[in-house]
């Protein structure tokens, strides 16, 4: 069997209709929406499977909307499987470290629904607190972003929030800022500058309110060390003791997520296969900029990705 690992998609992967097919098709699924919207007292499962799309990419619905499906994904994959597929390891870009985090037995399946609605309620307060802006940096060195985004710092907080490709890099921060740094990036060659229909400053210091009040949430969250090792997006560093979880998990709100360092770890410690569970393929296309072309990545969001999966991989054995 290949070396696997599960990575888990984060906000901006959701589209209408999302997790239907997989519920429809799998018990383990459909316990996994029965839950959802048991713990969360809404019925997320309407809103991933009907929207509308307006409903489904507010903040307090989309965390947990995503989430759900990326663990219905990796409980039919389970099923399908009949437990044959294991990973070696686990990451998830910015909220898809949640699904990580139960895929490594961090927490089950309540703990996990609780509190990632903690987290995107008091995402969305904060933005309420101050407007933000993020953009997609495009074809620009890190380094260069770097200094445009400190010759902005005058007018506000503005920071790197993903690491996602050597070719694409998210800013944020305070709107003000965002939007000179966007022209003096543009002015240092970047090849494109695209604004992301976001509420907020995600990952920068615009979510400290929200980071304060998850710091307090976590203190009594019942958490487990890791069966698997995950990679936290906070510093791309293996963690497995649940103490270190407790303290991360705030830290991720308001800080840059270390995506591309992440899967360069994976793969140094001889990761050769990812399975991206949840809908879209986003972080696919991410792991096709950073991985050689030998390392593979599959989807799971329906029966025909997950029938793909399993022909694909147990194929390999």
């Amino acid at each position: 069997m290949k070396n696997i690992a599960f990575i888990f998609p984060g906000q901006g992967s959701q589209a209408t209709g999302m997790g239907l097919d997989l519920y429809n098709n799998f018990e383990s699924a459909k316990k996994v929406y029965q839950t959802a919207d048991k713990i969360l007292n809404k019925s997320i499962s309407k809103i991933c499977f009907e929207g509308p799309d307006e409903t489904l990419k507010q903040t307090t619905n989309a965390q947990s909307a995503i989430l759900a499906t990326s663990i219905a994904a990796l409980e039919a994959l389970k099923e399908a499987s009949k437990g044959e597929i294991k990973a070696k390891m686990a990451a998830g870009h910015s909220l898809g470290e949640y699904g990580a985090m139960y895929a490594a037995n961090v927490m089950d399946l309540e703990t996990t629904f609780t509190a990632i609605q903690k987290r995107a309620d008091l995402m969305d307060e904060a933005t309420k607190l101050k407007t933000g802006a993020m953009s997609a940096v495009l074809g620009l060195d890190t380094e260069k972003i770097k200094e445009c985004l400190q010759e902005v710092q005058s007018l506000g907080v503005a920071q790197i929030a993903n690491y996602n490709d050597p070719t694409q890099t998210v800013i944020t921060g305070e709107t003000q800022a965002i939007e000179k740094a966007n022209e003096l990036i543009k002015e240092s060659g970047a090849k494109r500058v695209v604004p992301l229909a976001v509420s907020g400053g995600f990952h920068s210091a615009l979510m400290q309110s929200a980071t304060e009040g998850f710091s307090t949430f976590v203190k009594d969250l019942n958490l487990n060390n890791a069966a698997i090792p995950v990679i936290t997006n906070v510093d791309a560093k293996i963690t497995t003791d649940k103490e270190d979880f407790r303290i991360k998990m705030p830290k991720q709100i308001s800080s840059s997520v270390y995506w591309v360092q992440t899967i360069q770890l994976m793969l140094n410690e001889g990761i050769d296969t990812f399975i991206e569970l949840g809908n879209g393929k986003v972080l696919a296309g991410l792991n096709r900029k950073i991985c050689p072309p030998e390392v593979k990545t599959y989807n799971v969001y329906d029966s025909q990705s997950l029938n793909d999966t399993l022909n694909g991989i147990l194929s390999l054995v």
